[in-house]
């Protein structure tokens, strides 16, 4: 099997090559590409145009001043993907947001990386389009095999934890919260994760963007659960940065701080992300759901208790 030199700038696609068994043949990564942690040793070609140490409203801010005048938050260094040389460069076209864009690395691979990668673009919506860009990925590697078997051992993992959650007769509603403000629902693949764990999903559709929320829907549909995942943040920066939920005059009202049944997750490391890990992120949901059936060992390190 002849290797690839491999540019990968999206953190869920790095994580897809190591799982393929490949990270030899990794030679770049974009500046969020940081699981596991020996891939941080690779050359950086990208960087954000925000300010991330912000607060959330300063940053959102940010992101939407610049999307307004149709510029990328992210900086691609087509320079240093020039002097790696790759054969290729994986990326996505599904949020603005959430990496750099598929346009601006066709612009710098035709204008300046001479190698002329193939440029692989995923687009992940929902679990179907997550297991397909596995797929692709390892397809693109010249090893499918490898790709098929690995979607076929997380499908199986999902499936014998949704088989387990299925007989359960209690079903909380809950209201995953991907960003604090302003306030956010998650969606794409994260409704699914929802259910398949056992739970109901108030917000956010399956396979669909992420929308914004009101405080208004948030107390009419009084959530059972709260699971905070803020996309790019860990636990400590998520916990930092909840003031102005709590802060909010009908946080105390809400039946699931009553209950004490809201939880911080790490958003960054495992519901943001489209990749293998996705598998996690279904047993962190059943953990916090369903604590007395499912103990897979990511409290305090992918969830805990607020």
């Amino acid at each position: 099997m002849t290797s690839l030199r491999v540019v990968s700038l999206i953190a869920s696609a790095t994580e897809t090559v190591v799982a393929l068994g490949c990270e030899d043949w990794l030679v770049g990564r974009s500046h969020e590409c940081d699981y596991p942690p020996s891939v941080r040793g690779l050359p950086v070609c990208t960087s954000a145009k925000v300010d991330v140490e912000a607060n959330g409203a300063e940053i959102d801010r940010q992101i939407k001043s610049l999307l307004r005048n149709a510029v990328s938050i992210y900086d691609l260094d087509a320079a240093i993907l020039d002097r790696l040389c790759p054969d290729v460069i994986l990326t996505q076209s599904q949020c603005e947001v959430c990496a750099v864009s598929l346009q601006d690395v066709e612009r710098a691979v035709c204008e300046l990386v001479r190698s002329r990668p193939r440029i692989v673009s995923l687009e992940p919506d929902g679990l179907a389009e997550i297991w397909e860009g596995i797929e692709e990925v390892a397809a693109v590697l010249g090893i499918p095999d490898r790709g098929t078997q690995l979607v076929a051992t997380l499908r199986r993992r999902l499936d014998e934890l949704a088989e387990r959650a299925a007989r359960l007769k209690r079903r909380p509603n809950v209201a995953c919260i991907e960003w604090i403000d302003p306030l956010m629902a998650a969606g794409n693949w994260v409704p699914e994760l929802v259910e398949l764990a056992g739970g109901v999903n108030l917000f956010g559709e399956a396979g669909r963007h992420s929308p914004w929320m009101s405080w208004e829907e948030l107390v009419d549909r009084d959530p059972d659960v709260i699971v905070v995942m803020p996309c790019g943040w860990d636990i400590p920066r998520s916990r930092k940065e909840m003031r102005p939920m709590v802060e909010h005059a009908a946080w105390p009202t809400l039946s699931a701080v009553r209950g004490g049944q809201v939880f911080l997750t790490d958003g960054n490391q495992y519901f943001n992300r489209p990749g293998p890990r996705v598998v996690e992120s279904a047993e962190i949901l059943a953990e916090i759901l369903h604590p007395g059936e499912f103990h897979f060992g990511h409290e305090g390190t992918g969830w805990i208790r607020w």
